[in-house]
């Protein structure tokens, strides 16, 4: 059985008509008027195409048309171009094989499910045209990033998942351990780690930048991209335990390149998506967010704001609006401050930098008013933060001092202080929350539903 994937045939179909091909896919919809009967089938392409048989022509006529949605079929027939119908053309079917029959209880026998109930069926829910056009957008933007940075001559690190070090200082960690937790060997009244798998603590990362940055002063510019893993007891709608980052990082480098970086990055990849997945694009701005492709589009043809921590707060005191949280210098600003200003202000995303260091990592570069460092968020309408970075700090006797001041090991960061040691040089890198980064292009306001497989807090499935 040769058979034609939808996606190809929808670009060359014409070349088809009048011939007989052969397609496969699953039914999403089957209309039986006794001696006629249409289906919808999907292959995983989006579209879909439209199915005809007739009882006159296809032997097995009854044992098709009894079928549940959910079925899939190989379908032989001949290929008619329809420009007067809704789509394009359509099989008119001269032999129908049933390939796997779909029981009875298939969860969407019906057309329209809400979003909770399509969440307690993981593993049929990107059937549903909703999670198909979420999670194909997924993979074009996955693969839009691999080709950003290929093109600009970037090296993709893969970075391990299990590390000893915490880039971030919050401690919020997964920990890993081979130890039996019933009878955990003590040394001192304290859990000896010793006697563990690495003879050490060790947890699931929350970053691979760390790791990377050695690999930078090689290559002069990577990036890594994979799952990393936060214990944050959090039921917010941005918020998952295990979630993807993609992590840059530049040599000969400063603040307002990276800026430049992220920028056209974004850019990219959100041209890429509308252009590769407009049928999606489509569908979404129709039953999810009306707004979405022109929103988009506006992202694409604006300059992003640039705007200091300090001249923000300003902005936020003087707005007359009334916060939940209260705003004043020094503080990590809420959602509700980040979207008032790309939402109400400036109406665009904003690049917002120089933060005050107590706030941010140990790794950012100290500022010369002593208070605050080289950070910058990218906060983007709708979401809020989509991309954190920062220029690093690359002076060797500032960084130690800082990692005293946040009470870390040098002896645990050697492997990352080295790089300060051997050709150290003005050096940035930025994380862009995955997930985050689909929601904006989707328009869905639920990390749980950009995930295939989420894990939150108290709930895991698959």
């Amino acid at each position: 059985m040769k058979r034609i994937e939808l996606k190809d045939l929808d670009k060359t179909y014409a070349q088809y008509d009048g011939k007989e091909i052969t397609v496969c896919g699953w039914a999403r919809t089957i209309r039986d008027s006794k001696n006629i009967a249409f289906i919808n089938l999907n292959d995983g392409y989006f579209k879909g195409v439209q199915i005809v048989l007739e009882r006159d022509k296809v032997a097995n006529y009854d044992e098709v048309a009894s079928q549940l949605v959910g079925s899939s079929f190989a379908v032989t027939g001949k290929l008619i171009v329809t420009p007067q119908a809704q789509q394009p053309y359509e099989i008119n079917a001269t032999k129908i094989e049933v390939l796997g029959k779909s029981d009875a209880d298939y969860p969407l026998q019906k057309k329209h499910h809400t979003i909770e109930f399509l969440r307690t069926i993981p593993s049929i829910r990107a059937r549903s045209n909703l999670f198909n056009a979420v999670f194909r957008i997924r993979s074009v933007a996955a693969f839009a990033i691999h080709k950003f940075f290929n093109e600009r001559n970037f090296v993709y690190i893969h970075t391990p998942i299990i590390t000893a070090s915490d880039c971030e200082g919050a401690g919020e960690m997964f920990q890993v351990t081979t130890l039996d937790l019933d009878k955990l060997p003590k040394k001192d009244g304290k859990v000896d780690y010793g006697e563990d798998f690495f003879g050490k603590k060790v947890a699931l990362t929350v970053s691979g930048q760390l790791n990377e940055e050695p690999l930078t002063h090689a290559f002069g510019k990577t990036y890594t991209f994979g799952p990393t893993f936060r214990a944050e007891n959090s039921n917010t709608s941005r918020h998952a335990a295990e979630f993807w980052m993609m992590e840059p990082e530049m040599c000969f480098c400063d603040i307002n390149e990276l800026m430049d970086n992220e920028e056209e990055m974004v850019k990219y990849v959100i041209s890429y998506v509308m252009k590769e997945c407009s049928a999606e694009m489509e569908f979404l701005n129709k039953f999810v967010d009306t707004g979405l492709i022109e929103r988009l589009k506006n992202i694409i043809e604006n300059k992003f704001e640039r705007l200091d921590y300090t001249d923000a707060i300003d902005i936020l005191l003087k707005s007359g609006k009334k916060f939940e949280f209260k705003v004043e210098w020094g503080i990590d600003l809420q959602s509700e401050h980040e979207r008032y200003l790309t939402e109400e202000v400036f109406k665009k995303p904003v690049f917002l930098k120089n933060y005050p260091k107590e706030i941010k990592a140990f790794y950012m570069r100290q500022n010369d008013d002593g208070k605050t460092v080289a950070a910058v968020d990218l906060l983007v309408p709708g979401i809020g933060e989509l991309i954190g970075g920062s220029q690093r700090e690359e002076r060797l006797e500032k960084l130690l001092a800082r990692m005293k001041e946040c009470g870390l090991s040098e002896e645990d960061y050697q492997f990352y202080i080295d790089t300060r040691r051997y050709g150290t040089n003005v050096h940035s890198g930025y994380g862009l929350g995955f997930e985050r980064m689909i929601m904006y292009l989707t328009g869905v306001s639920n990390i749980r539903d950009v995930e295939i497989f989420p894990r939150t807090v108290g709930g895991i499935q698959g």
